[in-house]
């Protein structure tokens, strides 16, 4: 329970106040009726979703597992869409809906180092039904009233990590080709998700047209929530949630595209987000150039992102997955890419005693492929040498499944039912530009 204690108190230490003197920039529109646009069946609605939950994902505080809800659908539908309606024209939000177990996820670097755990939080199955009937509004609400820009590709439908990659990419080299320098500022927003104050949050959702009914449900599911860690079997002590969006919540990101949809406002150069990943590149070929992009960060300043007093240098990035230097050579990633991969088919000659082909080939393609072909629209290799070395993956990958060893790399992905990687990144290629 030690270990969990102290994981939730450094997990706290980054909540912010409600309160903000920060006046949202955001243009005024309508009010959007809620209460109209969610579907008077809700009972329907709530069957529905009952039908479609996954039973083996995990139930949050209040122990209710969705694998009970979904084989129970039809005797639970009705005293749920009661409960929904009660607290949608209430504007109470039941206790157990604001609650959250946090599991810490590692994620790289020194394990000692609790900054090195990302939070994981898991909360209530039927409050997340609850959301998802929202949520759909909302969205319907942000699109027709175009709240959150072009450039924002996270959480966003139609849009995906490489499509936000290709157009930012493509709007990098178009300068480049132009032979014009071109900066890019990298921003790591720290903690975004659990630094947004909710009095900033709620203003916003205001003045973006949202009524009275949304705003007050909004206002109340998200004031006084509770989170406590889970490190096994021991649990940390619950403790008060005073700034974020819930991670583990459907609300939650949608919430935070909106508190974060007004960056783009005043912005001289070229920003992009996916979430909170945000980048700024401009043209500073000239010294106008670079001074667009120094008062574009220093507006983004005063949005409560802090860039501090240090020089950002320049350094190769990791963007999405994606390794990239300022020569925007790939050569790098393919050796990085071919590494990771290549760990993996050792792993698994290690641990699985069995070489058939069912077994080798539904590792391969779940564990191995899956690095090879990231984004590879992106950043597919244009070298032989770089083409051969992704390659060597597939080939030693395949050749540990029994009886083909001896075949020829082109049998054996033939008799696999395999393509060359680089007939599939053509093949990829072709459904992109479609």
């Amino acid at each position: 329970m030690q270990k969990a204690d102290v994981l939730n108190d450094f997990f706290a230490l980054v909540f912010t106040g409600k309160g903000s003197s920060h006046t949202a920039q955001v243009a005024e529109g309508k009010g959007w009726d809620w209460e109209n646009e969610i579907h008077p069946a809700v009972e329907d609605q709530v069957r529905d979703r009952l039908r479609n939950l996954k039973v083996h994902t995990s139930m949050g505080p209040d122990e209710i597992h969705p694998r009970v809800l979904r084989e129970l659908e039809d005797e639970v539908a009705k005293p749920i869409s009661i409960i929904f309606k009660k607290s949608w024209q209430s504007g109470e939000v039941p206790t157990d809906w604001k609650k959250g177990n946090i599991t810490p996820i590692f994620k790289k670097g020194e394990k000692k180092d609790k900054g090195n755990c990302r939070m994981v939080s898991l909360t209530s199955v039927p409050g997340k039904l609850m959301e998802q009937i929202l949520l759909e509004s909302l969205l319907r609400h942000i699109e027709s009233k175009e709240v959150i820009g072009d450039s924002q590709h996270g959480f966003t439908k139609g849009k995906s990590c490489l499509k936000y990659l290709v157009a930012f990419y493509n709007s990098v080299t178009v300068l480049m080709d132009k032979g014009r320098a071109t900066d890019v500022i990298y921003l790591d927003l720290c903690k975004a998700f659990d630094t947004v104050p909710h009095g900033i949050l709620v203003s916003k959702l205001e003045r973006h047209g949202s009524d009275q009914w949304a705003t007050q449900w909004i206002r109340n599911w998200l004031d006084i929530c509770t989170q406590r860690v889970v490190v096994n079997i021991p649990v940390s002590k619950w403790k008060t949630v005073m700034s974020s969006v819930p991670q583990g919540s459907l609300l939650g990101p949608g919430l935070f595209s909106i508190f974060v949809g007004d960056m783009d406002v005043g912005i001289e150069c070229t920003l992009s987000k996916f979430a909170d990943d945000t980048k700024l590149h401009g043209a500073v070929n000239t010294l106008e150039g670079r001074d667009a992009n120094q008062r574009d960060l220093d507006r983004l300043e005063r949005h409560k992102y802090r860039l501090g007093r240090e020089w950002i240098e320049s350094s190769p990035e990791e963007d999405l997955g994606v390794v990239v230097d300022e020569k925007l050579n790939m050569s790098w990633l393919c050796v990085l890419t071919a590494q990771k991969a290549n760990h993996i088919p050792g792993c698994i000659k290690r641990s699985v005693a069995s070489r058939s082909r069912e077994v080798i080939l539904s590792f391969y393609l779940a564990l191995v492929r899956l690095h090879l072909e990231y984004c590879v629209q992106l950043w597919g290799p244009q070298h032989k040498n770089d083409m051969n070395l992704l390659e060597r993956v597939q080939r030693r990958a395949t050749k540990m499944i029994r009886g083909l060893a001896h075949l020829s790399s082109e049998d054996r992905l033939r008799e696999l039912g395999l393509f060359s990687l680089e007939k599939t990144r053509l093949l990829e290629d072709l459904i992109a530009a479609f």
